[in-house]
């Protein structure tokens, strides 16, 4: 006997990224696409261009990372003998902690599909804490970007908010007593 789905939907979840906005320089040097933000549970998939020259800060990932290179080069910092090409596919597990590099003669931008699990904990040169980013944040950048931009809101893939299954019914007034 077949399940009952439980997340029953009339439609696929499903993007085009041909048809989404791209949001130009949303880091510098970086531009992003948002595809599935998931604040509740820590996951965010975007794609990203990164031109030629990007360094992005040193960061420690708290959770796993799934990184396909659609096209392009790019290599950590701390590995350059290992350069991470078109149809490169890098699993980095939790705790991994890099610099992201796409070097300064490249001849193209570098196309990437991310899959991240948690949080990227962003440190300066020096190694001191800079900031965060996560899917939270993300969703703040993007409207952010969007409202500075005069943008149509982005269009992304995000599970609903957790919520009660059944509401409590309101405690009587304290008046009552």
């Amino acid at each position: 006997m077949m399940p009952t789905p439980y997340t029953d939907h009339d439609e696929l979840l499903t993007l085009n990224t041909n048809e989404l906005p791209m949001f130009e320089d949303a880091l510098p040097g970086v531009d992003v696409q948002p595809l599935f933000l998931d604040p509740h549970n820590g996951v965010w998939v975007v794609r990203a261009l990164f031109k030629p020259g990007v360094v992005l800060p040193k960061h420690y990932h708290t959770g796993d990372v799934h990184f396909f290179t659609v096209r392009g080069r790019w290599h950590y910092a701390e590995y350059p003998d290992q350069p991470q090409t078109a149809g490169s596919y890098l699993y980095e597990p939790g705790s991994s902690i890099h610099t992201l590099v796409t070097p300064e003669d490249n001849t193209e931008v570098t196309e990437g599909l991310i899959v991240v699990h948690g949080t990227n904990v962003n440190f300066d040169q020096d190694g001191n804490y800079v900031g965060v980013m996560d899917a939270s944040s993300l969703m703040q950048l993007f409207d952010s970007l969007v409202r500075e931009r005069g943008m149509e809101p982005a269009r992304y893939i995000s599970p609903g908010a957790p919520d009660y299954t059944v509401r409590q019914a309101a405690a009587p007034a304290a008046a009552a007593r």
